[in-house]
């Protein structure tokens, strides 16, 4: 077996029943809002090819990125006759916009890049339809959780979310020091803006503070209070507490920061 290097987050996951379910979740048909089938499926750092060999099952075509240049020499020769396109490189510098058709994002992907990942995926020219990918628990439970960050609120813009199956740490070679969670993600067009964005950005600089401290500066404290006052807000609520179409609303009160 090839060795994981610890410097790209190498954590092979085995279990087959739980890869499947990764494929199947990636594969789904209904959620696409048409009946038109999803063929191919765009696999992010396919290691060993354990989830490619799902996901060969359920798509006609699976294009495997692979940073780990051993890794993607050997890909294909455990897939021979395979519609398995392997493509050794870094997916945060992948050209989308090659992918012709229709198309879903899979993968296993390490803890340390997880964001941009996510980030590069939904703000591409061509996204994907769906989005199935496994990370760190911690992480899938601040994206989907009601209690927003700046991540959570961003992925919510571009996509419906929800997460999946759990797990477990010791379901991987080597062991990770947390459990792991598949999220799943289904793309659409932005709900808000970018000038609502650089209003969350401002919102979130000190996410612990008062929304009103962190927005010092905009206007004065007591315009703030008025406009809290009439949006229904508590003086006291912080940038965590508020969702989306809270967002747009105190971006439409205050104005253009641009």
């Amino acid at each position: 077996m090839v060795g994981t290097k610890k410097s790209l987050g190498q954590h092979w996951l085995k279990n087959r029943v739980i890869l499947d379910e990764i494929a199947e979740l990636a594969a789904e048909e209904s959620a696409y809002g048409s009946s038109e089938k999803v063929k191919v499926c765009i696999e992010i750092g396919p290691g060993l090819g354990t989830l490619t060999s799902s996901l060969l099952r359920r798509f006609d075509k699976v294009i495997a990125v692979e940073y780990d240049d051993r890794l993607a020499e050997n890909l294909p020769k455990s897939f021979p006759g395979k519609n398995l396109e392997v493509v050794h490189g870094d997916i945060l510098e992948f050209d989308f916009t090659n992918i012709k058709e229709k198309y879903v994002v899979a993968g296993n992907i390490p803890y340390y890049i997880t964001s941009p990942i996510i980030e590069r995926l939904l703000t591409t020219e061509k996204i994907p339809e769906r989005i199935v990918l496994l990370i760190q628990k911690e992480v899938a439970e601040r994206i989907v959780d009601e209690k927003e960050t700046q991540l959570s609120l961003f992925v919510k813009n571009r996509a419906d979310v929800w997460a999946g199956p759990v797990v477990k740490r010791d379901e991987f070679t080597p062991s990770p020091k947390v459990d792991s969670q598949v999220i799943i993600m289904e793309t659409h067009k932005p709900l808000v803006g970018d000038e609502v964005f650089l209003l969350i950005k401002r919102g979130f600089k000190a996410p612990r503070k008062k929304l009103i401290h962190n927005l010092a500066g905009l206007k004065s404290e007591s315009e703030l209070r008025d406009i809290f006052s009439k949006l229904g807000f508590d003086e006291n609520v912080r940038p965590g507490d508020l969702h989306l179409n809270d967002w747009q609303k105190l971006q439409n009160a205050i104005g253009s920061l641009s």
